[in-house]
């Protein structure tokens, strides 16, 4: 497997490129970040990533996406150039939750114990996923949520994009946005993959609509 992975939820977007083998042996290649939505496009890190890796988009044969929950416009972005890299060239998709990601980049950091997920849910909410982190794989203990970031345990490790924004006192809140790097090594070891169009952000709230009136004839 060579394993393009896009994490395009949070403001820091990345890209990585990784190599899988059949021993379970993840090896990565490259891996570049930016936070820079309106100078640098996502086919843009796409491009840095395949140049430092030495790769070309013929190599790719298999496509990280990572689901959110974060940008509803990123999310979309990344899932867009998915779609359309599997109707161009076949590859196969694979879709990873963000916090997720998350959760795994915090044990590889060193942290274990329980530790809560939380991302901006807007309208003055929070996504929240709590997982225990043993040394070997994480666990989920509280499934991913929408609720008040007062429900949050600040003597938990907090960790999200904007931990400091919704909790800048708590002493255990340690900002992280979610790896492309780490995303990759989640995708080789999935076999679960999907064709573009299940591929569908995490967004847990209702969707509400109100269907427009007919168009007034004037005469």
């Amino acid at each position: 497997m060579k394993i393009l992975a896009l994490e395009f939820s949070a403001q820091l977007r990345s890209v990585a490129i990784a190599t899988a083998e059949v021993t379970g042996e993840t090896n990565l290649l490259s891996s570049v970040e930016d936070a820079d939505f309106r100078g640098v496009t996502g086919l843009m890190l796409i491009d840095r990533a395949l140049s430092q890796a030495k790769r070309t988009p013929a190599d790719i044969t298999h496509i990280a996406v990572g689901l959110g929950p974060g940008s509803y416009t990123g999310i979309r972005a990344a899932i867009a150039i998915a779609q359309g890299w599997q109707l161009g060239r076949g590859v196969q998709l694979i879709g990873t939750s963000s916090v997720e990601c998350l959760a795994e980049q915090a044990r590889e950091a060193g942290f274990q114990g329980a530790v809560s997920v939380i991302v901006d849910a807007q309208r003055e909410d929070i996504y929240l996923a709590r997982y225990d982190l043993p040394p070997e794989r994480v666990s989920l203990i509280t499934p991913l949520a929408i609720v008040k970031p007062q429900t949050v345990d600040l003597s938990e490790l907090i960790i999200g994009p904007e931990v400091k924004r919704f909790f800048p006192s708590a002493p255990k809140a340690h900002p992280l946005s979610p790896s492309a790097a780490i995303l990759a090594r989640l995708a080789a070891k999935s076999k679960t993959f999907v064709p573009g169009e299940q591929l569908e952000p995490i967004y847990l709230r209702a969707t509400t609509f109100v269907k427009a009136a007919p168009a007034r004839q004037i005469e």
